[in-house]
Parts: structure tokens; sequence; C-alpha cells
């Protein structure tokens, strides 16, 4: 597939290739892709799916873990969400829908076989966050195979230019927690570098 960034985001926009899928979830919901793109944002967030808050709102990372995520940045509202800053690109566009025990499924991978690699001819960052494991094994290479913990805290063989970090969640507040090194390290480190880049823009 080929065509301007332009081009993807209204063929984006109108995908429904995951409708059966959906439809059989508990949810019972339609497709609805969420797309923030820029192809001259210097910060690239590659994220996991949206969630039931922000499949409602069509704007991604409009819930708490999108604050927490913030927080980290050390932005605000306003600057995460000009998109001549930040694009968003998560693993699947869509909300997945719940699984038995209330949590989101997985991003299908239909949706990043059919999208990502001609969304990401058309990206450039000078900054690239990876939130999550399903960003990390995509990014890093399928061979990465390690863990969520181990791959954040190898930080350092990333930066400064790619940041994997865990997805925001406020479930992931124990594993914060048990790492102080997170919020003690890594996080100074991320900001600092988010305001360079924006500064360098």
């Amino acid at each position: 597939m080929t065509g301007t960034l332009q081009d993807l985001d209204r063929n984006i926009r109108g995908c429904v290739l995951c409708e059966e899928r959906f439809s059989q979830t508990s949810t019972a919901h339609k497709p609805r892709p969420i797309i923030w793109l820029n192809g001259r944002a210097p910060i690239l967030i590659a994220g996991q799916a949206p969630g039931a808050r922000v499949y409602k709102s069509g704007i991604p990372f409009d819930d708490p873990s999108g604050e927490r995520l913030r927080d980290w940045m050390g932005v605000e509202r306003e600057m995460f969400y000009d998109r001549t800053q930040v694009s968003i690109l998560p693993m699947a566009f869509c909300f997945p829908g719940y699984d038995q025990k209330g949590s989101d499924l997985p991003p299908p991978a239909v949706c990043r076989k059919t999208w990502h690699l001609d969304i990401l001819q058309h990206l450039s960052p000078r900054l690239t966050l990876l939130v999550g494991g399903y960003a990390h094994k995509y990014h890093l290479g399928a061979a990465n195979g390690a863990s969520v913990s181990a791959t954040v805290q190898d930080w350092r063989s990333h930066a400064p230019h790619v940041f994997p970090l865990p997805h925001p969640s406020w479930r992931n507040t124990g594993w914060i927690k048990k790492n102080p090194w997170f919020e003690a390290d890594l996080l100074p480190a991320l900001r600092a570098r988010v305001h360079e880049v924006l500064n360098e823009n």
C-alpha cells in the first residue's frame, strides 16, 4: 500500500477490518480508528491500543493513563495534543474490547500488519517513546524477547532517541514502586530529552 500520509489517514479512518472481531466481544462495539499523526512531529509515542474511554472521546490517551504519561514526559495537555509536536501510533487504532477478566484484549495484529510499515515511512521523529510490551517487541525487533521490566531497565541502551516505557496504566503502580530506579533515573532523563527535542523544533 502506498500514498501520502493524508491518504493513509483517510483510509485508516474508514477501516473496518476488525468489525466482525469486535462484534463478538462483550461490548459488541464498532470499529473507530483513532488517528493522531503528523509527518513532521519530532516526538512519536508508540503505544498499545485505545481503551474504552478513548474509544468514546476519539482522543488518544484521554484517560488516567494519558495523565500519567504526560506527567512522565513533563508536558502539559496542550503540548501533548499539539500535532506539530507529537504523533501517536498505537499497535492498533481501535479499542479491542475486554477479555473475560475485564482487561483490554491484545491489539489485533492485523492492524499493525496492514498499516504500520507504510505509516513509518512518513515519520521521522527525533524521539520515540515505546509504551508497553507490544510496542517494545515491534519497534525493538521480534528477537527482543525480553520482559517489559528487562527492556525498560535497559533504557540507556536505546536513549537518547528511544525510551522504552511500561504502560502508564494505574495497574502498574505496584511495578513502579518495586522499581524505584524508574522514577529516580529514567524519568528525569526522559523529561530532559523531551524538552530538549521540543526546544529544537
